[in-house]
C-alpha cells in the first residue's frame, strides 16, 4: 500500500467513530460528496468494503471495525504531539479544557482564572460544567476536576482544595412549621431539596456519618435541581430543607438566614483533585494552571 497519502484514512477515521457522513465533514472542513469519493477510492484501494451505509446511519464493517482500532489510536497520538510541539515556546499558550462540576468550578477555578489569564494573555481555558464522571481522553478534554476519590487510579491527581465538609441547612421561617431533626431519620419527615446527579443514576443520597457508622438518606421532597445556586436559593426561601457544601452555606448561617442542624453528623472528606492522564504530554499551559491550582496548606 502506498505510504505517502494517509488523507484517506484520516477521512475513514472521522466517519467511523461520528457514524456520520455529514458530521464528519462538517469538522473535517469538506464536503459530504467529497468525502464520500475519498472513502470509496479508499475501500477500491484496499479491496475492502469499510463501512455500511444505510439512509439512516454509517457503520464499520468487521475489516473497517479493525482498520479503526489500528489507526484511530496513531492519529491521536499525532495529534498530540502536534499539539505538544507547536506549545513549545518560551510563554505558555494554547487552549486548555477541563470538565468539572458545578460547585469546584465555582468556588475553586473561577478564582483562579485571574491568576493565569492576566498573565499569560495566549492561555485560553474552557471550562465544561458536567457533574457526571467523563472519559476525559475520548471527550477531548484536557483536565477533569473530582472529589479524590471519584478519580480513576491510571490518573495523575492533584490536589487543589483542602478537606470539605458538607451542611444541612434550612431558613428560620421553615423550621417555624417543621421539628429541628436530631437524627438522619428524621428527615424523612422533611421537605428535602434534592439533587439529581448522573453519575449515581438518579436521586443524590445524603450520606451522613457519626463515630464511623455512615448512614445514606433519601429524603423526599417537592424540589429536585441540578444546580447548586437553585438549592441554595430555595433553602433561603424556606421551600425546604438541604445538604450543600459548608462553604457555600457559612455566610449565611452566621448572617442567621439559614439554620445549621445535624453538623455532627457531617465530618470532613477528601476535597477536590485535579486529573490528567499520566501518559498525557503536560504542555505549558496545562502546567501553569495546575501550579496556579495546586492546593498548599497554610
Amino acid at each position: 500500500m502506498p505510504h505517502e497519502n494517509f488523507n484517506d484514512l484520516a477521512a475513514f477515521a472521522m466517519v467511523a467513530k461520528e457514524r456520520s457522513f455529514t458530521r464528519a465533514a462538517a469538522k473535517l472542513g469538506m464536503s459530504q460528496s467529497a468525502l464520500s469519493q475519498t472513502i470509496r477510492a479508499l475501500e477500491e484501494r484496499l479491496k475492502l468494503r469499510l463501512l455500511i451505509r444505510t439512509t439512516r446511519s454509517v457503520s464499520p464493517t468487521q475489516a473497517g471495525e479493525r482498520l479503526l482500532r489500528t489507526v484511530s489510536p496513531r492519529f491521536d497520538e499525532i495529534e498530540a504531539e502536534l499539539k505538544a510541539l507547536g506549545e513549545l515556546r518560551e510563554t505558555p499558550a494554547g487552549r486548555i479544557r477541563i470538565t468539572a462540576g458545578e460547585h469546584p468550578a465555582v468556588s475553586i477555578l473561577q478564582p483562579a482564572l485571574k491568576r493565569i489569564l492576566f498573565r499569560y494573555p495566549d492561555v485560553g481555558i474552557e471550562i465544561i460544567i458536567d457533574h457526571g464522571l467523563r472519559d476525559i481522553v475520548s471527550e477531548g478534554y484536557d483536565a477533569g476536576v473530582r472529589m479524590g476519590e471519584q478519580v480513576a487510579k491510571d490518573m495523575i491527581a492533584v490536589r487543589i482544595g483542602p478537606d470539605m465538609r458538607m451542611a444541612v441547612v434550612a431558613a428560620p421561617s421553615y423550621f417555624k412549621d417543621h421539628p429541628v431533626p436530631k437524627t438522619p431519620q428524621d428527615l424523612t419527615g422533611h421537605n428535602c431539596i434534592n439533587i439529581r446527579l448522573p453519575t449515581y443514576g438518579g436521586i443524590f443520597p445524603w450520606g451522613l456519618e457519626q463515630d464511623g457508622r455512615e448512614v445514606k438518606v433519601r429524603g423526599e421532597g417537592q424540589l429536585v435541581f441540578n444546580s447548586l445556586a437553585m438549592r441554595l436559593n430555595s433553602a433561603l426561601d424556606g421551600l425546604g430543607i438541604a445538604y450543600m457544601p459548608e462553604d457555600q452555606v457559612l455566610p449565611h448561617v452566621k448572617k442567621g438566614r439559614l439554620v445549621r442542624v445535624l453538623e455532627d453528623w457531617c465530618p470532613p472528606f477528601p476535597g477536590y483533585h485535579l486529573y490528567y492522564p499520566s501518559r498525557h504530554h503536560s504542555s505549558p499551559a496545562l502546567t501553569v494552571l495546575i501550579e496556579a491550582l495546586r492546593y498548599r496548606e497554610r
